[in-house]
């Protein structure tokens, strides 16, 4: 049994992102809603706990409270954001409303005793970090020191180092706090004393195993799409189960150029995967008609895929299982019912779009690993490369990407001004390493234009690619113009219907990655 941390998730959009971060340094982790029963989190027997940020102000009637268990265990703690206000209050310190709140970009200065906890020793003297809070810890509890000091003079981290106890009110676990995740490294490793043991290998095993646990004897069908998440989720099933498992490849009418053909192609002869190719386009497409809010378009695919699914486990014969790749990101995104405390900011149809009643009972061993976590499982498990990473595509597909009703006309159109832009993109060698995922976007306005004399009145197609290392955040990738020009020069002239091409330069937040 690896040794564990327990995560207490407040409702933060980037506590995942804490999960990621201790895994990412080989150590077991599990998030639990804050109001998860205390013999559940402390069946872990964790080492050590995060509190992680929330959209709450600890002096509210409503807000979440700190669970007792945490400090009786006498184990250490380590506060972000709002866990560390959190903290604060439950040891008898004041929380308020800070006179200037601090949201992106900060400067923090070591203070007073910090070397003596080691905690924050990765950090610089005058150090880079990123906040988003409203409230601040006016008054530290007793045995409490200041770590660290805002450029406003308010406490951006605290300490008792002899209780193994610690908030920090930046957040180490985004990318934009350098030497952030080696902060959290430390606290699971040096201060919590947990043994670096979990890797891929690991979580294959044990996958593997609470499928089959889980499973039993019965029979399971996988939802796949192509995609990394779906082809691991599909090998581990497979090494569970081995022929119980039959995988469903749907086509909606919604996936990118020549993606179905090469589905069949690399599932069913290169993999030699038992594979059901469904044709449900004139199925998606009427149940799309009319459609235009993007929440109602995930619902009603979510809905739908279950359905096919459904049937086709009907006339596999006894199927009692529905696999499929549902990833972390989806999970919080959707602030599915198990994380009351989240914001919704968009309905994964693989999530919150399932219908309430369902025959088949899921099966989702990737439900709470991150993008790159799957691409290491799936090199651990010998997946070919092209699988391994080919970019995120969303479960909607071009549904979410045509901005209006989804017809075939326009479907048509956004297939072929999407596959200009990856087939530049590739020649380009950007496809790998330097954007984690591009796409076209079809917009729901007409504009002017003129071609060969004459007035035109088309569709304007946006262009999206994005840097990012965990897909919670996300920058625009600064694409070379003559690229730029090249991809919007085709689009005009080679797709019907498109007289204007523009570039998205919005990073995440505040945008989302995708456009609906």
């Amino acid at each position: 049994m690896h040794d564990a941390i327990a995560i207490l998730d407040f409702g933060s959009q980037t506590t995942q992102l804490v999960a990621r971060r201790i895994r990412e340094a080989h150590v077991y982790c599990e998030l639990f809603p804050w109001n998860t029963p205390a013999e559940r989190v402390l069946s872990l027997s964790p080492r050590g706990f995060i509190l992680s940020g929330g959209p709450a102000s600890v002096y509210e009637q409503s807000a979440p409270p700190l669970p007792p268990y945490v400090l009786e265990s006498e184990q250490p703690v380590l506060g972000i954001c709002y866990g560390m206000q959190l903290l604060a209050h439950a040891l008898g310190g004041e929380v308020t409303p800070a006179a200037r709140r601090e949201y992106g970009p900060a400067q923090v200065k070591l203070v007073g005793e910090t070397r003596a906890s080691h905690l924050l020793d990765p950090l610089q003297e005058h150090a880079q970090v990123w906040m988003s809070h409203g409230d601040q810890v006016k008054r530290l509890p007793a045995g409490f020191i200041a770590l660290a000091r805002s450029a406003n003079g308010s406490v951006a981290a605290m300490g008792d180092p002899q209780r193994r106890l610690y908030g920090v009110q930046f957040h180490p676990e985004v990318a934009h706090t350098p030497a952030g995740a080696e902060v959290l490294r430390r606290f699971a490793i040096s201060t919590c004393g947990c043994a670096p043991t979990w890797t891929p290998a690991a979580f294959i095993e044990e996958a593997v195993a609470d499928i089959g646990a889980t499973v039993g004897e019965k029979r399971v069908v996988c939802g796949l799409s192509g995609g990394v998440d779906s082809a691991v989720t599909a090998t581990l099933v497979h090494r569970a189960v081995g022929d119980r498992l039959d995988c469903i490849f749907v086509n909606t009418g919604m996936l990118r150029r020549g993606e179905p053909e090469e589905v069949v192609r690399t599932f069913r002869d290169q993999l030699g995967m038992e594979l059901v190719a469904v044709d449900a386009t004139e199925l998606f497409l009427s149940a799309l008609a009319g459609v235009t809010d993007p929440e109602q378009k995930r619902r009603i695919i979510g809905e739908q895929f279950i359905r096919v699914f459904e049937r086709e486990a009907e006339r596999l014969g006894a199927v009692d299982f529905l696999a499929q790749g549902t990833l972390y990101p989806d999970v919080i995104e959707s602030a599915a019912p198990d994380r009351p405390d989240a914001r919704r900011i968009k309905t994964h149809h693989n999530v919150g779009g399932l219908p309430q009643r369902m025959r088949l009972k899921l099966v989702e061993p990737l439900r709470y690993l991150f993008k790159d976590e799957v691409r290491a499982v799936g090199e651990t498990l010998g997946l070919p490369e092209a699988v391994v990473w080919r970019q995120p595509f969303p479960g909607p597909g071009l549904a979410v990407r045509v901005l209006d009703e989804v017809t075939w006309e326009r479907l048509e159109t956004l297939r072929a001004a999407d596959s200009i832009m990856l087939e530049e993109l590739e020649q380009a060698g950007l496809l790998r390493g330097e954007t984690q995922q591009a796409f076209a976007v079809l917009l729901p306005v007409r504009t002017v234009g003129v071609m060969g004399d004459g007035r035109t009145y088309g569709y304007v197609v946006a262009l999206r690619a994005v840097t990012t290392d965990d897909f919670m955040t996300a920058d625009w990738a600064r694409l070379d113009p003559d690229l730029l020009a090249r991809v919007s020069n085709r689009i005009v002239n080679e797709v019907a219907h498109v007289n204007r091409v523009v570039y998205d330069i919005t990073s995440k937040p505040p945008a989302t990655i995708e456009w609906e």
